[in-house]
């Protein structure tokens, strides 16, 4: 999956921004412009004061219960909160709300006779809070692999018909921060036990939703759905990279089904499916989903091969600090000639956190090198640096185009641009460093795997589809239904394939789109072009946190960007109204966001003034 962004030319960024759509258009001569909405996740929303005070009450989950049980809950806490952050109620251009999470499959209990049935004291809970927290609300459908917790989930987890699978038949063992994910299936199929019961939620609250008194129903902003769908792959919290091996989802015999039936599809009859890739099969049924590393596995046939470079991409990129700015682009060329222009500014929080002397995590740069066409022996790819003091080499790679069969590769020395002075001693106060690929790296093109990956990617945007056209079928109001996606493209160093999301991160979907960004992300020249290049208008942000402290104004800048770039909401994550004495002891990844005024790590306490400041408007 090459990224397309990478071949434009950096002059059409100013181009482009500067045609995008105002955050505050009119909707008619006399109309009032939207404000913009700050819906923050809030933790411990459904805890009461007196589940609080009652010292017999060991846990948050049962302080839940408790509050549930009596038809109380967070309400008042919730409210000084956003008081504090908008004094005197929502109003102005900015105004404050909040996000309202709901788990799907935790809303269920069983029954009595073994049947899964949703609590409504669950539900009434969460329409009980919308009703008394009167601000502006985006309401969260959680059903990816988050919606984890509860018994249900756990008696998921037990049939194989719910879950991918890894190319082995085993399901991935997942978690992130200590939290359990499960990998449910991407299928469509209503008959499968997940989807039934995840489709059944959704139905039970869009009847919620729709009892309630319409001035309640008016202040619905956007109704987020599923989370972040995508692929999954092991290590979930630290398996992204372009380093680790490459090994995806999903495999199950469902999953590889329906690979087969899209080739049948795509290419008609075997004889064409060989035409256009080279690759003989008798029947479609023999084709396989790539899944093994040619490198280390015996292959049945060459079509099995599959890893990062498989499909025909070469990943070429690093982090590059130029505090002066005297770079004005990057360009690569392959074996001498011009191949396009790299993309920067991408996100590098491991570098901003590593380096005293980076004070902003957009130091990445990264450009998707389509080699399929390259014959076969060494190549080399140069990453050049165009300033005021002339071209100079950033960077330089070796890699190798293998056979098919692997036979040794012709020995010829790849014609390269001589004479360029490295851009580190040339130019002032440069630091870099290449990531990937590795010197002379080995790459096997197989078409099958680009097939797969575009699978992968039509599984992802299927299911949220599908989902999405539940929801309107439900009663849910389309013009407030968004996405909840992850923009892997923006993070230099991570391998987008694992993800296969790509189709779902364009303008012309049904639904508007979520887009999550953390660190950089939040206020990028890439993310800002990414979103114009691709005509995303109207768009949220259901997860913002730019986790930044070593500048002043980064947080401000970064919200009022999205607001002049057209956002109808942004969700900065996260605020938590637990109690003291209910939260744990130990320190966990996600801790160093809680957004407070005394909470320094991340720059949250920064990004707290910046809202109240920002919500002044």
């Amino acid at each position: 999956m090459n990224l397309r962004l990478s071949n434009l030319l950096a002059t059409a960024l100013a181009a482009t921004l500067a045609v995008m759509h105002p955050a505050h258009a009119q909707t008619g001569p006399q109309s009032e412009p939207r404000p913009l909405i700050l819906a923050p996740t809030i933790e411990g929303m459904y805890i009461c004061s007196e589940a609080t005070q009652d010292t017999s009450i060991a846990d948050i989950h049962a302080a839940e219960a408790s509050c549930r049980a009596h038809r109380r809950n967070g309400a008042s806490a919730v409210r000084r909160l956003l008081d504090t952050l908008e004094p005197g109620g929502p109003k102005g251009r900015v105004q404050v709300g909040f996000t309202l999470t709901l788990q799907l499959l935790g809303l269920f209990h069983e029954g009595a006779e073994g049947e899964w049935k949703i609590d409504a004291s669950r539900v009434a809970a969460a329409l009980q809070l919308i009703r008394d927290i009167e601000r502006p609300v985006v309401i969260y459908l959680a059903a990816d692999h988050f919606d984890s917790l509860g018994p249900l989930p756990e008696a998921l987890a037990q049939d194989p018909s719910n879950l991918m699978q890894l190319s082995d038949g085993s399901v991935p063992q997942l978690g992130y921060f200590g939290y359990r994910i499960m990998p449910y299936t991407l299928s469509t199929d209503p008959t499968i036990p997940v989807n039934k019961y995840r489709f059944e939620a959704l139905e039970q609250i869009a009847r919620g939703i729709a009892s309630l008194p319409p001035t309640v129903q008016q202040r619905i902003v956007a109704i987020n759905l599923l989370g972040e769908l995508h692929h999954l792959f092991p290590d979930f919290e630290n398996g992204m990279g372009l380093s680790a091996p490459t090994r995806t989802t999903d495999y199950s015999p469902h999953s590889v089904a329906g690979f087969r039936q899209w080739l049948r599809e795509k290419y008609q009859t075997v004889e064409t499916l060989h035409r256009r890739t080279g690759l003989r099969y008798s029947d479609f049924e023999e084709v396989p989903a790539p899944s093994k590393d040619i490198r280390t596995e015996r292959l049945q046939s060459f079509g099995e091969h599959y890893d990062t470079y498989a499909d025909g991409t070469l990943p070429l990129g690093g982090w590059l600090w130029d505090p002066q700015q005297v770079i004005r682009r990057l360009d690569l060329y392959v074996n001498g000639k011009p191949a396009g222009t790299v993309s920067r500014h991408l996100n590098r929080l491991d570098v901003y956190r590593a380096l005293d002397e980076v004070t902003s995590p957009n130091t990445g740069y990264r450009i998707d090198y389509n080699y399929s066409g390259l014959r076969a022996g060494r190549h080399i790819a140069q990453i050049v640096a165009q300033s005021d003091h002339g071209p100079s080499l950033l960077a330089e790679r070796e890699f190798v185009v293998v056979p098919r069969d692997q036979s040794r590769a012709p020995s010829r020395k790849p014609l390269r641009l001589k004479n360029l002075p490295a851009a580190e001693s040339k130019l002032p106060g440069i630091r870099t460093y290449m990531d990937s690929p590795k010197p002379l790296q080995d790459v096997y093109y197989n078409p099958l795997a680009r097939d797969w990956n575009d699978y992968r990617t039509s599984q992802v945007h299927g299911f949220l589809n599908a989902f999405y056209e539940r929801a309107v079928q439900a009663g849910l109001p389309a013009e407030k239904l968004y996405s909840h996606q992850i923009v892997p493209h923006v993070n230099s160093s991570w391998n987008q394939q694992l993800f296969a999301v790509d189709t779902t991160l364009q303008g012309h979907t049904p639904w508007k789109q979520g887009l999550n960004m953390y660190g950089g992300s939040t206020d990028s020249p890439w993310m800002q072009f990414f979103i114009a290049q691709r005509k995303i208008t109207d768009y949220g942000v259901p997860e913002f946190n730019p986790q930044q402290w070593k500048r002043e104004g980064v947080h401000l800048a970064a919200l009022q960007a999205h607001m002049n770039a057209g956002a109808r909401f942004i969700a900065p994550y996260y605020f938590s109204v637990v109690p003291q004495r209910f939260k744990a002891s130990a320190e966990q990844g996600v801790n160093r966001m809680e957004l407070g005024p005394d909470n320094p790590k991340d720059g949250s306490d920064k990004f707290y003034r910046a809202i109240i400041e920002f919500a002044k408007q």
